[in-house]
């Protein structure tokens, strides 16, 4: 089994070919390419960790969409003074499918 570990949007995450993965919002629009960036690649019995050989390696993605996340709400609160806060936040993120790893 071939998969990779590669830097998508801030994080780390561990992907094959096929694979659908949700990231924070990269450029481009529905149905360009990227290519993300291996910090680890394990073709079989062989991993591959060094910078050198990890250059040559290329896992390209296809965007599929742009969403949004959940909306998270954010309180504040201060006993006795009368203060009060609420803040709302949803993360732009794009969903991308892992094409090839080569």
């Amino acid at each position: 089994m071939v998969y990779a570990i590669v830097r998508a949007g801030g994080r780390q995450e561990k992907v094959s070919v096929g694979d659908f993965v949700t990231m924070n919002r990269v450029t481009g629009g529905a149905g360009s390419t990227i290519e993300l960036p291996a910090l680890l690649l394990v073709d079989g019995e062989k991993i591959t960790t060094a910078a050198a050989d990890l250059a040559k390696v290329t896992v390209t993605a296809e965007i599929l969409e742009d969403l949004r996340g959940p909306k998270i709400v954010i309180q504040k609160f201060k006993n006795k003074t009368g203060y009060k806060k609420r803040q709302g936040h949803r993360q732009e993120l794009t969903k991308v499918k892992i094409t090839g790893i080569k």
